[in-house]
């Protein structure tokens, strides 16, 4: 079996190895690629991994011994399913890799705008502790968590994990997921929370939910953490948000264009916390990940395929 990975570098990118991958077939690794350079790579593959490399109609057309495409991550929006699925292309994604990495990344946001660790690291590392007047002192207000309200927003694993970390300090937690919650869950949570996090798909119906007509619903002062999808939220509107205060802070691991371009409003906006994309990369969630991409290929060699997404 021939074997192509064609953005392998975010997923491994050197401290892992691809030998488990190597024992199944012959292996060609490429850290990235072009989209203009995926036919020619993948033109005698009988089997493709990809992260974010397109996956299209016109590409798979072009790709006649193609079988097989196996995603190195949970979304799998980059492959035309529908496409694969009359084509008999088998298409698999990795499930449930990152949940405690993302839902600990959450909580590392949360934690930063409540205590300013980094910037209170700074300042004493700069000698302005030595130079204080008392023994303690600090330059940004300081929040208890205790007894606020987290609206989590999405319920799957997640989101799941999240309710309970926040439970654990002491928080009132309230869920919404469109699957199991009326409307006026969300509504409560606009409403209600002192915080609010992003942890679901994006969807169709849900693009840019977090805009301003939903921002005027909420509390003078909440704080939004996303680590789920950029395209959730409406940047522009966050920014005049936390210009009026009407938002206190932003933090986002994802944010709408990636990498991150120069004219993002997030990037000029105040008290805003921005982290590229890392929640999902442990190397324990990575290692997770490598594992199931090794079984599923495995799986589909056997002739018995598992986290199939096209079925």
């Amino acid at each position: 079996m021939r074997i192509v990975v064609l953005d392998g570098f975010t997923a491994n990118p050197g401290d892992l190895t691809w030998d488990e991958i190597k024992a199944l077939g012959d292996v060609a690794v490429y850290d990235r690629t072009d989209e203009k350079d995926i036919v020619s790579r993948a033109k005698d593959a009988d089997a493709v991994l990809l992260n974010k490399c397109p996956m299209t109609k016109d590409t798979m057309i072009n790709l006649p011994r193609l079988k097989y495409i196996g995603v190195l991550a949970t979304g799998y929006n980059v492959v035309d399913t529908a496409f694969a699925k009359e084509s008999g292309i088998v298409v698999t994604n990795i499930p449930a890799y990152s949940t405690a990495s993302v839902a600990q990344h959450v909580f590392a946001l949360i934690l930063e705008i409540a205590h300013h660790v980094g910037a209170h690291s700074e300042k004493c590392l700069s000698g302005a502790w030595e130079n204080a007047k008392d023994f303690c002192f600090w330059d940004y207000p300081l929040t208890e968590l205790d007894g606020k309200t987290i609206g989590v927003i999405g319920n799957g694993a997640i989101g799941k994990r999240v309710a309970g970390i926040a439970a654990a300090f002491g928080m009132n937690v309230i869920t919404y997921s469109p699957s199991q919650n009326s409307e006026e869950t969300l509504e409560k949570i606009y409403r209600e929370s002192d915080i609010i996090s992003l942890n679901c798909p994006l969807k169709d119906n849900n693009k840019e939910m977090i805009a301003g007509a939903s921002i005027s619903k909420m509390k003078k002062g909440v704080w939004i953490v996303n680590t789920a999808r950029g395209g959730l939220v409406n940047e522009k509107d966050v920014k005049d948000a936390l210009i009026s205060g009407k938002i206190g802070c932003f933090a986002a691991d994802v944010v709408s264009v990636e990498p991150i371009r120069a004219d993002n409003p997030l990037l000029s906006a105040p008290n805003v916390i921005l982290t590229p994309h890392i929640a999902w990369a442990p190397i324990e969630a990575r290692s997770r990940l490598m594992k199931i991409a090794c079984e599923n290929l495995k799986s589909f060699i056997n002739g018995n395929p598992i986290n199939r997404v096209n079925v």
